[in-house]
């Protein structure tokens, strides 16, 4: 006769399939919560604010540094931005990122237009030292939010595609989250962690500020060549603007 299994062993069992069903159930609550997070888009309320950011550093420049009426730019933005909404709201993802790429070229060109118009009008300029240091400033804002726009309409092919090719991480920058160990990015609740708008703000901001990339190197070739025109431009401003804004002082 077979004896039967002394209670201890039973419950060592009994437990045993406890945690198996908690881990199983865990598992299935994690790739749940991964999945909703990539089924949400991302979202457009901090590109939106950016831009009208843009379009107030376009108000706040003197009329010397600006091409045509200062209220031109702002205007162009607010009349874009209505089909760009309309087309991402109804689902028309392709004109909606044509459109988007075609208000940061306006954008970008007005802020390089600007820049030239300091190379070459500032030798001559009898600005206050104050008025040449705001100067300085908004067009050091407006080129980082510019080029912050850039990388988040590009990497990936856009927030569309990343959004409906459910992208985790990004193709053209290595951020610190995707540096972690697939491992240890629960712990940090980084793990299907996908970059938002701010952080390629921040990418922009460090840009401007060291010119070049400070924690997430660049992958892609044309995000090299967007980050050096980011430098070159930044660097253009506070060797010229403010160079002389304080050699007047």
């Amino acid at each position: 006769m077979v004896e039967a299994c002394p209670p201890v062993f039973r419950l060592n069992a009994r437990n045993q399939q406890l945690i198996r069903l908690a881990q199983a159930w865990c598992y299935t609550k994690a790739m749940a919560q991964a999945r909703t997070h990539l089924d949400t888009p991302e979202p457009r309320w901090q590109a939106l604010l950016a831009l009208c950011a843009v379009g107030a550093t376009s108000l706040a420049l003197p009329r010397w540094l600006s091409l045509g009426p200062r209220w031109l730019l702002p205007l162009i933005i607010v009349v874009l931005l209505v089909p760009t909404v309309f087309a991402h709201r109804t689902g028309r993802h392709s004109l909606n990122h044509y459109l988007g790429i075609v208000i940061n070229g306006l954008i970008t060109g007005s802020l390089i237009g600007s820049v030239i118009l300091l190379v070459t009008a500032l030798p001559a300029q009898k600005e206050p030292p104050i008025a040449l240091l705001r100067s300085a400033g908004t067009l050091w804002l407006s080129n980082v939010l510019v080029f912050g726009l850039w990388y988040w309409r590009l990497d990936g092919g856009g927030p569309n595609a990343r959004h409906t090719e459910r992208v985790v991480g990004s193709r053209s920058f290595v951020f610190p989250q995707m540096q972690v160990e697939k491992s240890e990015q629960p712990a940090f609740g980084i793990d299907h962690w996908r970059p938002g708008f701010v952080d390629y703000l921040f990418i922009a901001f460090t840009t401007s500020s060291t010119f070049g990339p400070t924690d997430s190197p660049i992958l892609k070739p044309w995000a090299k060549i967007f980050a050096m025109l980011q430098a070159i431009i930044s660097l253009t401003i506070i060797a010229l603007l403010v160079s002389r804004a304080v050699g007047v002082l």
